[in-house]
């Protein structure tokens, strides 16, 4: 356990949490007071580790992710939903016009792109949130660019998956979905903020618009 400390910079004390919780596997005995830990414990603890420091899971929604991964019948893409679903917003439900109003803008624009999802989805609830909370401040008409905005998502999407294609191991692409999604979320909002200030360049020939100029 102490090697196993050193490869991956996790405290002992912690890493026998770890096996008390059931989220990693006791090391192979090799005498009454002694086990052996390797590469598949290596990666395991990784795993844990991007799921608790990167994705920001409590404990019982690791091991729902890690039972997941373990349970041979799961489809790989329910494996990767378990891990993505437990990465979205918590904010409050309200029950007002806005949300009425913006559960439907969500469920209509599932339908009209034709993805394979369903506006039940953790993912389409957030979503539903985020436009019902525009709509309460004023900005309801966010939604006429919506689809401008699923069609960037789209092919960031393919661009995400294509990334996590790329790994060999199961929970090598559970990984990559939690730091895609957490880390991919500020390096696409680190470019979105570049890419403004070059359309304000080219729209307004300055850094924004005139009304966004200060003396």
């Amino acid at each position: 356990m102490g090697e196993l400390s050193r490869a991956t910079g996790v405290p002992v004390p912690t890493i026998k949490y770890y096996v008390r919780e059931g989220l990693l596997p006791p090391g192979e005995l090799t005498s009454p007071n002694q086990a052996t830990y390797g590469e598949v414990h290596e990666r395991r603890l990784r795993l844990i580790r991007a799921l608790l420091d990167v994705g920001g899971m409590k404990v019982a929604e690791i091991a729902d992710v890690l039972t997941a991964i373990d349970d041979p019948a799961r489809p790989l893409r329910k494996v990767l939903g378990a891990a993505a679903d437990r990465l979205g917003g918590a904010s409050v439900e309200h029950d007002d016009p806005e949300s009425a109003a913006a559960h439907a803008v969500v469920a209509d624009l599932v339908s009209r792109r034709g993805w394979r999802t369903h506006e039940s989805d953790p993912a389409a609830a957030d979503l539903s949130k985020a436009l019902a909370s525009m709509a309460r401040l004023g900005h309801g008409a966010f939604v006429e660019v919506l689809d401008d905005y699923a069609d960037a998502a789209e092919q960031v999407a393919r661009a995400d998956l294509g990334y996590v294609g790329r790994r060999v191991s199961v929970e090598d692409m559970v990984e990559s979905v939690v730091i895609g999604t957490v880390l991919g979320e500020a390096v696409f909002s680190a470019l979105r903020r570049l890419a403004h200030v070059d359309a304000s360049v080219q729209l307004y020939g300055t850094d924004g618009p005139p009304e966004q100029k200060t003396s």
